[in-house]
């Protein structure tokens, strides 16, 4: 719809209709665009999701859901969102888009700030600054990929 084209290549940066994008300098929670999706194949984990959801939406500016992982990690990457978690997502939700990321200098980690994110779905994915803010903020909430 908007005609954008993103591509990524590792160790060659990130680009949006064939200009360089790279992650804000953002230092924390506040004032961040955070994305997400909601966990619609895993009704269980409903009240942790809701839990992460409340702490996110009262530190940051705002929490949207453009309803794909795959976009919400791209706009992440244009620096349109500073940050983004959601778990149980497929490899096809997020491959591209950390490749994105990670090229235009943010951080995809799973829920403990490991690698685990490809194979289990948790993605905490953002800035260095908003990535550790909310890092920080699951594990002062007490999330971590074994209660996931």
């Amino acid at each position: 719809m908007k005609k954008d084209l993103f591509v990524a290549e590792a160790g060659g940066g990130s680009f949006r209709n064939g200009t360089r994008v790279a992650m804000p300098p953002r230092a924390s929670l506040e004032g961040a665009a955070l994305a997400t999706g909601f966990p619609f194949r895993q009704h269980h984990r409903i009240d942790l999701y809701l839990t992460i959801f409340r702490a996110a939406f009262l530190r940051a500016r705002s929490v949207r859901r453009a309803g794909s992982a795959a976009l919400d990690l791209v706009y992440c990457a244009a620096g349109i969102f500073d940050g983004f978690f959601e778990f149980g997502l497929s490899p096809w939700d997020t491959a591209a888009g950390s490749l994105l990321i990670t090229e235009a200098g943010g951080v995809v980690t799973d829920f403990d700030g490991g690698p685990s994110w490809r194979t289990r779905g948790n993605v905490l994915a953002g800035s260095p600054g908003t990535h550790e803010a909310l890092l920080s903020m699951v594990r002062e909430l007490g999330v971590t990929e074994s209660r996931l």
